[in-house]
C-alpha cells in the first residue's frame, strides 16, 4: 500500500515525485479506474518539456525506458489524459435498443466529432468508462512509428523494465485507491486513439 501525503504526493522508494502544476486541473474526488498510455515521444525529458507548456495534457505517472517511475501530478487532482470517450454500453452490448442504434449510427461516422463522448460524460460510473474526472493516468515512454507504405503508425513495444514497473505501480494503486483490476484499461480500449498504444503493456 502506498503512503499519500496531504498534497496527493506518493512517498515510496520506487517513485520520484516530479510534479507539473501545468497538467493539474480540478479536484479529483474519487478514482474509479486507471488508464495506461504511451507518450508518443522518445524520452521522458521530451515529455517533461511538453508538460511545462500552459494548458498541457498529461497523466499522474510516467514510466521511463529504464523503468524509473515519476509521479507528475497529484493524486488529488484531475489531469486531461483520456480524451474522447467511447460508449461503454455499446462496446459491452448493454445499451437499450434505441441508444445502441444511435451510437451505431454515430460510430459509422467516426463518433461524429465527440458526440458520443458528450453522451457518456453525463452518465454516472459504472454506466460509462472512467474519464478524466475519475481516473488515474499512467504514461509509458514510447514512440509511434510510421509503417512503410502505409498511413497508420505503430507504437514501439513496452520493454520488460517498463512492464515490471507498471505491474508494481498498478498493484500498489489498486490496493491503495481500491480500484478493481477490471477497471484498468489501455487508452484505445476506452477512447479514440491509435489501437496499438500500450498494446504490449502488461500488468
Amino acid at each position: 500500500m502506498l503512503y499519500i501525503d496531504e498534497k496527493g504526493h506518493v512517498d515510496a522508494a520506487r517513485i520520484i515525485v516530479k510534479i507539473f502544476k501545468t497538467i493539474e486541473r480540478g479536484k479529483l474526488d474519487k478514482v474509479n479506474g486507471i488508464v495506461v498510455h504511451q507518450t508518443d515521444s522518445p524520452t521522458a525529458r521530451s515529455t517533461f518539456n511538453s508538460y511545462q507548456n500552459a494548458g498541457a495534457n498529461g497523466a499522474h505517472f510516467l514510466i521511463d525506458k529504464d523503468g524509473t517511475i515519476y509521479q507528475t501530478a497529484s493524486l488529488f487532482r484531475i489531469t486531461w489524459h483520456v480524451g474522447r470517450s467511447r460508449s461503454r454500453c455499446f462496446l459491452t452490448k448493454k445499451c437499450t435498443p434505441a441508444e445502441f442504434k444511435k451510437v451505431a449510427d454515430l460510430e459509422k461516422r467516426g463518433g461524429n466529432n465527440g458526440v458520443i463522448s458528450k453522451m457518456e460524460k453525463i452518465k454516472k460510473f459504472p454506466h460509462r468508462f472512467p474519464i478524466n474526472s475519475d481516473s488515474i493516468g499512467i504514461e509509458i515512454v514510447g514512440q509511434s512509428r510510421k509503417i512503410q507504405n502505409k498511413k497508420e503508425t505503430v507504437y514501439e513495444p513496452v520493454n520488460s523494465q517498463q512492464n515490471d514497473s507498471l505491474k508494481w505501480l498498478i498493484s500498489e494503486l489498486t490496493v491503495t485507491l481500491k480500484v478493481p483490476m477490471d477497471e484498468i484499461y489501455r487508452h484505445p480500449e476506452i477512447a479514440r486513439k491509435n489501437e496499438t498504444e500500450a498494446g504490449t503493456a502488461l500488468w
